[in-house]
């Protein structure tokens, strides 16, 4: 237990995949007030349904430094250290983010850990893992290939 804290390349390769494939495509908000958009001055109006797209945040140049879209993991504690806030909320934002994410991102740490203890992983090649992400329920990779040989 006390080891997996000292894993922060691994913490880094975790956010890197939630920034890359979150768990979930968008966050919905509803208005409880009437408000207006800063920059352009549109007009929300109370009731009305605001849709979050995390995926398209986590894609966004104007937020990282490094290209977003190379798979980077270096980059949370080099360059996009400090990115902003909102750019990276695989599991939402504020107050009324998941309450379990901790636990999540924890359970992927042990199972990681114990996976590279016992099982080597090679890269499929470039004709496999061709890029590219398909939207359903969650975000998924289009196209995966690896090889695993086990220890």
């Amino acid at each position: 237990m006390d080891r997996l804290d000292s894993f922060v390349y691994l913490d880094c390769v975790i956010k890197e995949v939630l920034r890359f494939s979150p768990p979930g495509d968008v966050v919905l908000r509803t208005l409880t007030v009437d408000d207006r958009l800063p920059k352009s001055g549109a007009q929300l109006f109370k009731g009305d349904q605001i849709v979050i797209p995390i995926h398209t945040l986590a894609r966004d140049s104007q937020h990282w430094s490094i290209s977003p879209d190379l798979f980077d993991p270096e980059r949370f504690p080099g360059k996009d250290k400090y990115h902003h806030p909102y750019a990276f909320i695989p599991f939402g934002g504020g107050h009324r983010q998941c309450i379990g994410q901790d636990l999540g991102r924890f359970e992927l740490k042990v199972i990681i850990a114990r996976l590279i203890q016992h099982v080597t992983f090679g890269e499929g090649g470039p004709v496999v893992n061709a890029g590219d992400h398909l939207t359903r329920l969650t975000i998924m990779p289009k196209y995966v290939g690896v090889t695993i040989e086990f220890n």
